[in-house]
């Protein structure tokens, strides 16, 4: 996982988030919670939300009812 992550080639997709998306994109494709993700982390709740909206609205992951955003942006990520 984290050598996927440390992909830096112009063709990667994830060159758009910051490396702190990409922490936290990270812990999310281990399944880890927000509440998890700020405790390994050492930062807020409040921050961790504001990386998942960051990491859904750079990947184009708009919320919606019947998607799963957390779910697709890992795929997007593994798919990459």
């Amino acid at each position: 996982m984290s050598q996927l992550l440390g992909r830096t080639s112009r063709s990667d997709p994830f060159t758009v988030l910051t490396q702190r998306e990409r922490e936290v994109l990270e812990q999310m494709a281990q399944g880890r919670t927000n509440h998890a993700i700020a405790e390994r982390l050492v930062i807020t709740l409040g921050a961790v939300e504001k990386h998942v909206t960051g990491i859904f609205g750079k990947r184009g992951l708009p919320p919606t009812p019947e998607d799963h955003g957390r779910v697709l942006a890992v795929l997007r990520f593994l798919g990459s």
